[in-house]
């Protein structure tokens, strides 16, 4: 049978045409595209494909929180990272959502194929400059990044709030997305900007952009 494949990229330009290399492949097909992290997850909820090549930076939601749900929901779906971002915090991030592997989109469709491959075995492949940052992470503060319990590092939904303020979604059309209620939103906000200790949303959007968390 063939890996059944969603490629999740919001350069539609990029997205199609690593469409048309893997259909080339005679075990491999694509089953879908999305756009956006969010439009990701609804989609390997409907089609349940065996790998998600997966962008970091995306609108809406961006693929550490789309892995994150994806993981948790479907564990046995595998997410491949596929990424221009070499920065340590985004590895070890998408790391800690559960990718089974992560690669530079400066990669050749070779090394593409036999990645998806490998995961689909349920091994883990990285590129070598990938690798050479996870073990740095380990040796230095281990996989999971920073320490559990700081008081400002920001929880999954708290970015994911993030992302879609700074992305200009008012609080009300947030809180209709998330099915939550416009006083959460509002309080997550307030508790967003205490902890990053900004006090406007421009300098949030700096942030939210230095932390690759939205593509403003």
């Amino acid at each position: 049978m063939s890996i059944r494949i969603l490629v999740a990229d919001d350069h539609g330009i990029l997205r199609q045409g690593i469409t048309a290399l893997i259909e080339k492949q005679n075990d491999m097909e694509v089953v879908g595209e999305a756009d956006n992290g969010l439009n990701a997850v609804e989609m390997v909820r409907k089609l349940r494909p065996d790998v998600v090549l997966m962008d970091v930076t995306m609108p809406v939601l961006n693929g550490i929180e789309a892995t994150r749900q994806i993981k948790k929901e479907l564990p046995e779906t595998k997410v491949l990272a596929l990424s221009v971002h070499t920065k340590r915090e985004f590895v070890l991030d998408m790391v800690k959502a559960g990718v089974s592997g992560y690669m530079v989109k400066e990669c050749v469709l070779d090394d593409l194929i036999r990645a998806i491959k490998v995961v689909v075995d349920n091994q883990s492949y990285l590129s070598p400059q990938i690798a050479s940052i996870v073990l740095e992470g380990i040796t230095k503060d281990s996989i999971f990044g920073v320490v559990d319990g700081d008081s400002k590092t920001l929880t999954p939904r708290e970015n994911q709030i993030l992302q879609l303020l700074t992305e200009g979604n008012p609080a009300k059309q947030i809180a209709l997305q998330l099915g939550l209620s416009v006083k959460t939103i509002e309080a997550t906000r307030r508790q967003i900007m205490e902890k990053t200790e900004v006090d406007n949303l421009a300098d949030l959007t700096k942030y939210a952009i230095r932390e690759g968390l939205t593509t403003v």
